[in-house]
């Protein structure tokens, strides 16, 4: 019996272990894609997004040890995350990251939505739709056929969409709601395809969302939005709840608008090219409150409020 009773013990050492072992790990994270993966408010500035509110808790519990979201930029569609994933700039973060979270799809598909928000109402036309969403499912699996070569240590998280448009008439959601149905299904198979894992959140904002989808003229979720999503991330990561975050949590707004963020990459630039010379550690780089890009995108991102 003392041997068995041993035995035991030694088996769920052995089990705790492990686990200890599984969350000592720390993650080199990279947060790639559009708005959301850079965390755009529903007032048109950059805060704290899904991928800041990852980041947090995984710093908070000992498994962090970089974090960028520097890849990230609003107005992105499938083919411009495929074309950063490829570029020279992006080489060191790709190699050196060990979790990735892509967001991608909804810019291809979305832009083609006729919105008007006083009147409630929603149009599209399907020929088109189809053909974006043809062409999203093409871009994003070369996208993950991309990170499995450039970024061969990182376990690739595909994020989901959720519905947008929760102000509008309740007669108007059915038809483009099915067209982001369809995307998210595009993107879990591809993802499942590269053996990648995609996180749905469209379950946890549902078509009425108005308390995460503050602004009838925005499509990008306030904070508990992005908690949400977040802590979407963290259950498939951990396998459970324990990494989720709660309401208190979340940390105190500091929006940044983007012409504060083109003066701070100004400056950052010119700082650059000061120590031009010298060249950073892959592993020593974050983002430094600005994103290089967004000067191409900003009369994109104001005119069509995109993801």
């Amino acid at each position: 019996m003392k041997r068995l009773l041993s035995i035991i013990g030694a088996t769920i050492l052995t089990m705790a272990l492990g686990v200890s072992s599984a969350l000592a790990q720390t993650e080199n994270y990279l947060s790639i894609g559009d708005s959301l993966a850079a965390g755009q408010t529903p007032y048109q500035q950059i805060d704290t997004g899904y991928s800041d509110l990852i980041a947090m808790k995984l710093g908070m519990s000992g498994q962090l040890s970089f974090y960028t979201k520097e890849l990230a930029f609003p107005g992105y569609t499938t083919a411009d995350v495929l074309k950063r994933v490829k570029s020279e700039e992006a080489s060191d973060l790709l190699a050196n990251a060990t979790l990735i979270t892509v967001s991608a799809g909804a810019n291809d598909l979305l832009r083609l939505v006729q919105v008007n928000p006083t009147a409630g109402t929603l149009a599209f036309a399907q020929l088109q739709t189809d053909y974006a969403l043809n062409f999203a499912r093409k871009n994003m699996a070369e996208i993950l056929d991309e990170l499995k070569v450039r970024a061969p240590k990182a376990k690739v998280y595909v994020m989901g969409y959720y519905f947008a448009y929760p102000s509008v008439h309740a007669t108007q959601k059915e038809g483009t709601n099915a067209q982001l149905v369809k995307l998210n299904k595009i993107l879990q198979q591809q993802a499942e395809h590269a053996g990648a894992v995609f996180i749905d959140v469209y379950d946890s904002f549902g078509l009425n969302a108005t308390n995460l989808l503050p602004n009838i003229s925005d499509v990008h979720p306030n904070f508990e939005g992005y908690r949400q999503m977040a802590n979407s991330f963290l259950h498939e990561y951990s396998g459970s709840k324990t990494l989720a975050i709660s309401s208190n949590e979340l940390p105190k707004p500091n929006p940044i608008s983007f012409e504060q963020i083109l003066e701070q990459v100004a400056k950052a630039e010119q700082r650059q090219v000061e120590k031009e010379k010298e060249k950073p550690s892959p592993t020593a780089r974050a983002i430094q409150g600005g994103f290089k890009g967004y000067a191409a995108f900003m009369e994109k991102v104001r005119a069509k409020k995109l993801f």
